[in-house]
């Protein structure tokens, strides 16, 4: 543990714009009231995390105490991972700046493109804490470090100023002892087998970075009430390469009634890949058919999943030997989610929807269109079509706001397919009115994000296409036929540039598609005139449940 802090501090020195920690920490509490305007404090919507837990047992009770436990010692990981120690930010900033770094896990604000809300911070490292903060890619690249790719290792500098990496779970081993501890408590109070030997497995993985049998495991879940998340998942917070994962924790519940209703798309995974609007090659890949459709209610969010934007459902694991052997597993959560429709979108529906169309805002349309965007990331194409491996590390760090929009793109294609098969009830004009305020709602997350900058793609390529337009009175108005026509567009494309490994052709797409123009920008500056909350803050925790 002392090792990991030492690290940390060394690469905060270069993240604070003075010479030395401790001058950059008076520098930093000096001005700790200077914060941005355009997205501050207010624009999040407090919303209490519960849920029903009345039908649990003790002995999972128990379990849930445990979770929280070992979630916490996982958000303390992602701010080291993310800043540096939480403390040295905590002691120099008081009131709003405090809360707003807590939510930012740091001082650069998540939802403005990383924009620094305190004085004399300079801009993010995009390699946050995995690298060095005076690396550049060229030289990690001449390295050929062993494991620098690894997602579970940390780079860093010796005395001679060479570069070497150390894994995860030997630079922050005390901490990921205690939280392994906690998982083997829980695994041995565990009623659900299943469950049971998910936490020891994890609980292993955990000291070893070796995570592919507790995937496995996971994945055969089926049955548990309570269900947890635990461990480095996302590369969104390296954004120099998109190599390196974060730490994550998620505690679950179960909805039993909802998540029956889900399990019945599973089996028409084939049949929807087979039919993808783009040509054989890059659909050749067949899904795997054990993924399993499931909806919870989330009652805690700790590290990488906590940070500013609230995720909102998932679709793990990652690996994409799990993904080709079983599938992956896709958790709506619920609560979260209908949190959002209600304070967020219904009120942007309000102010830019036409007027026409406000009706077909509905939260059915609204949980398949996120539901189905999970589903989705398994569709399409893992490896290259043409020997470059697989489409992660042909894209490099290109990869994670692609994979968002093949996801958005494809899971209202699939939306699309299940209502023509008469599978989902509503009409098509709910599901693509809907889609369409749910861009607006998630471009607000700014186009640094991989999820903004998937939908700043796809709101410029339907607009190009006149799958909507601006009415007079400055709202928007979904054209249904040529919005179709445009969503098999962009899933052509997208999928074409994934089979392609084509690094150029994606970085030349978010240049020009990637960004939000005037217009939006003048619309979204509209929606904070209204005071709409951009996202959502939870008061989450044991206590929530009566714990």
């Amino acid at each position: 543990m002392k090792k990991s802090i030492v690290l940390s501090a060394v690469a905060l020195t270069g993240i604070l714009s003075s010479c030395s920690t401790q001058k950059a920490t008076t520098n930093t509490a000096q001005t700790e009231t200077n914060m941005t305007k355009e997205y501050a404090y207010q624009y999040y919507a407090k919303v209490p995390l519960t849920t029903d837990i009345s039908h649990l047992t003790n002995n999972e009770k128990d379990v849930l105490r445990l979770m929280f436990k070992a979630a916490d010692i996982m958000d303390d990981l992602f701010w080291q991972q993310a800043y540096g120690p939480k403390i040295d930010l905590m002691d120099v900033t008081k009131g709003e700046a405090k809360e707003y770094a807590k939510i930012n896990y740091g001082p650069w604000d998540r939802l403005n493109n990383e924009a620094p809300f305190l004085s004399n911070v300079s801009a993010k490292p995009a390699g946050a804490t995995f690298y060095p903060t005076d690396m550049i890619k060229e030289e990690f690249n001449i390295a050929n470090l062993k494991d620098g790719k690894s997602p579970y290792t940390i780079v860093r500098r010796n005395r001679q100023g060479n570069l070497y990496t150390i894994p995860y779970h030997e630079n922050f081993k005390n901490q990921l002892q205690n939280a392994s501890g906690y998982l083997v408590k829980a695994s041995e109070l565990a009623e659900d087998a299943g469950l049971k030997k998910y936490l020891q497995l994890r609980a292993a993985a955990l000291l070893s970075d070796d995570f592919y049998a507790s995937d496995l495991a996971w994945m055969d879940m089926k049955n548990a009430n309570i269900d947890m998340v635990v461990g480095p998942i996302e590369n969104y917070e390296d954004q120099l390469f998109g190599y390196k994962t974060s730490y994550s924790a998620y505690i679950l519940v179960k909805d039993v009634e909802w998540s029956n209703k889900l399990a019945k798309f599973v089996q028409y995974l084939p049949e929807l890949q087979r039919n993808l609007p783009v040509t054989a090659n890059y659909k050749k890949e067949v899904p795997g058919t054990d993924s399993d459709l499931n909806a919870y209610d989330v009652v805690y969010y700790a590290g990488d999943c906590n940070a500013a934007g609230k995720t909102i459902a998932i679709n793990l694991p990652n690996d994409e030997r799990v993904q080709l052997e079983k599938g992956t597993r896709r958790l709506q959560l619920k609560n979260a989610m209908k949190a959002k429709f209600d304070k967020i979108l219904v009120p942007i529906a309000d102010v830019l929807i036409d007027e026409s169309q406000q009706k077909n805002i509905k939260f059915d349309a609204f949980f398949s269109n996120v539901m189905f965007h999970e589903v989705a990331h398994g569709l399409g194409i893992k490896n290259t079509v043409n020997g470059k491996g697989t489409v992660r590390d042909a894209l490099k760090e290109a990869n994670s706001a692609l994979e968002e929009g093949k996801a958005d793109i494809l899971g209202l294609y699939m939306v699309n397919q299940l209502l023509k098969k008469g599978e989902l009830t509503g009409n098509q004009q709910d599901y693509f009115v809907t889609f369409l305020a749910g861009i607006l709602r998630s471009v607000r997350f700014g186009a640094s994000s991989a999820h903004g900058q998937a939908n700043m793609i796809a709101f410029n390529y339907f607009a190009e296409k006149g799958a909507f337009e601006k009415t007079a009175n400055g709202r928007y108005k979904v054209n249904a036929v040529k919005m179709e026509q445009a969503m098999n567009g962009l899933s052509e494309l997208i999928l074409t540039l994934q089979g392609n490994g084509d690094y150029d052709g994606v970085k030349k797409l978010y240049a020009e598609k990637g960004v939000i123009h005037p217009d939006l920008q003048n619309d979204l500056e509209l929606l904070k005139t209204k005071n709409i909350p951009v996202d959502v803050v939870f008061e989450q925790g044991p206590q929530m449940l009566g714990l």
